[in-house]
């Protein structure tokens, strides 16, 4: 028997799902959820095997709750998602289903995940790394704090700070750790917003009140909160060219 969880803020798509899946008994639905949050926990909860899952909905959406998950399950997307933006994803994803879909197109689905199961989980990381490109997911940054789930606008983040696997988010409230690279942000934020100015330092450059010279050919920069971020040399010339210098 395989674990079978929906997650989709429209009842009429959770049935419609459910409906379809009465051909199937041996694909148990365990848990119905109308939101990311609660999906988020399910996925935790029950360890499913297939979740078919809707990329907009309130709070979080689709991409963002995957990425809080340490082992992300089988996804088959349910949405009306724009048909143009989906041709970036799927070439990773194990199917989207747009909706208004029928009993044959969701059958079609069913086989392909059938057929790809053994190469889901790669596929769902590979999703994920096309999905933070697209311009709605890199205006937040979605992280865990123990069992909560925070959403950070990039424009409260002051500096990112590499963190063994970890990256450290250091916003005015705290601290918060997400599990991904200085790489990933790198590529992913506003260029013109943030820079890297060290191997281990992102900034926000609005944050930045001076740049003072330190030791030999480094700086460091002074945040309005008063934290002193390293500026290599390198970084410093990356500095000097986005602050117009």
């Amino acid at each position: 028997m395989s674990k079978i969880i929906t997650i989709d803020d429209e009842p009429l798509a959770r049935s419609i799902v459910k409906e379809y899946l009465q051909k199937y008994p041996e694909l148990e639905v365990v848990q119905e959820c109308n939101d990311g949050f609660e999906g988020f926990k399910a996925i935790q909860q029950h360890h499913p095997d297939l979740i078919f899952l809707d990329i907009q909905m309130p709070k979080i959406n689709g991409f963002e709750m995957l990425e809080l998950l340490d082992q992300a399950p089988a996804v088959i997307f349910t949405t009306a998602f724009d048909e143009y933006a989906i041709k970036a994803f799927e070439a990773h994803a194990i199917d989207y289903l747009l909706k208004p879909f029928s009993q044959d197109r969701f059958d079609k689905a069913i086989q392909k995940w059938r057929e790809q199961k053994v190469s889901s989980q790669k596929n769902t990381e590979d999703l994920l790394e096309t999905a933070s490109h697209s311009p709605a997911q890199s205006q937040r940054i979605v992280v865990k704090t123990g069992s909560k789930i925070k959403i950070i606008p990039v424009h409260d983040v002051l500096y990112l700070e590499a963190a063994d696997d970890y990256v450290k988010v250091h916003t005015q409230e705290g601290n918060f750790l997400k599990n991904k690279t200085m790489s990933h942000f790198e590529k992913t934020l506003d260029p013109q917003q943030f820079v890297r100015s060290h191997r281990s330092y992102i900034i926000n450059i609005q944050q930045i009140t001076r740049i003072d010279p330190y030791e030999k050919d480094n700086h460091v920069a002074i945040l309005k909160s008063g934290a002193k971020v390293p500026v290599s040399r390198n970084g410093y010339v990356k500095l000097r060219t986005v602050l117009g210098l």
